[in-house]
């Protein structure tokens, strides 16, 4: 579910580099799922799946009915922490929150272990960096250097540059949660402005400092030639105009960018517990008992459940 996914990091899993960004995708108060919530003016049930359920929906197995309402009720019981057999607002929000949060701990966990297999106290940047960019004959840019070579010397001064805001008292060397906000820093208030930052530079392509409205197009649309700019294109244009440029000069500054990527007007895992409760709500008590959620069991989980009943037994910090 997280963009910011670090380019470095994606390196030493293994893994393929993200895919281009959308606009929604930079939204630190990002959406809780990749899925769009309507489609075609429909809505689309997979956008709740993956809200409710965090990174585990991606992983379900296809599963009878009977044994999707019995995983289903084991999650349940969890989510009602006073036990009083429903299931309040807050407490499906707090549900939500946890399941988006448990991607971040899992993958500082995985990548501490691997960076650190002897479990010391901190991370050095100088191992991080023979890590991550050893195969660097050397860490500037050189008239010979490739384009490959040039992208991976980008990202080692941004993750240099990202490590020393993540280091609180300047040895060079990482804690767990100094690694945590290296990691991931959209998690953490003090390493928000890093996050504003890069999304500059990755948008900003004439690096004047400011955003001009055909960048902010680019960062997500290549047209080809010949192409008619599609109406969410458009829409895009529109949206710039209206809300992203506030001061109307045709161009995003730092202070725009901010404004666009930390917006503090919208909880998303509010919305969407208000809008489970409002389609499974029968009494209109605006809460939930278990079998509400029951009888709505393709809302939360589909046709399918996760390993998720037994996955969060071993998180009891819930």
């Amino acid at each position: 579910m997280l963009k910011f996914c670090m380019f470095a990091a994606c390196i030493l899993l293994g893994a393929a580099l993200p895919k281009e960004e959308t606009h929604k995708d930079r939204v630190i108060d990002r959406e809780l799922s990749d899925k769009e919530h309507f489609e075609n003016e429909k809505h689309n049930p997979e956008y709740d799946h993956e809200a409710f359920l965090g990174e585990e929906a991606q992983t379900f197995d296809q599963l009878p009915p009977e044994e999707s309402k019995r995983r289903l009720g084991l999650i349940v019981d969890k989510i009602d922490k006073n036990t009083d057999g429903f299931i309040s607002r807050d407490e499906l929000k707090d549900w939500i929150r946890y399941t988006q949060k448990r991607y971040i701990s899992d993958d500082v966990n995985r990548q501490w272990k691997q960076q650190n297999p002897d479990d010391n106290p901190t991370v050095s940047w100088d191992n991080y960096q023979k890590m991550v960019y050893g195969f660097l004959n050397h860490p500037s840019v050189e008239p010979n250097d490739t384009d490959e070579e040039k992208t991976y010397k980008s990202m080692l001064k941004r993750d240099r540059r990202r490590w020393a805001a993540a280091d609180h008292d300047g040895d060079d060397n990482l804690t767990k949660e100094e690694f945590s906000s290296f990691l991931h820093p959209e998690e953490h208030e003090h390493m928000r402005l890093i996050v504003v930052q890069e999304t500059m530079e990755d948008i900003d392509k004439d690096a004047d400092g400011k955003i001009s409205v055909e960048e902010y197009i680019g960062d997500v649309y290549k047209a080809d030639e010949g192409e008619d700019e599609p109406d969410w294109v458009r829409s895009e244009r529109e949206q710039f105009a209206i809300y992203r440029d506030k001061n109307g000069d045709g161009f995003m500054d730092e202070e725009e960018v901010k404004s666009w990527i930390l917006p503090d007007d919208f909880d998303h895992a509010d919305a969407e517990a208000r809008h489970l409760i409002y389609e499974a709500d029968q009494d209109v008590d605006e809460q939930l008992t278990k079998e509400e959620v029951l009888k709505k069991f393709d809302l939360f989980v589909g046709s399918q459940a996760t390993d998720f009943g037994e996955a969060f037994m071993r998180h009891d910090e819930f």
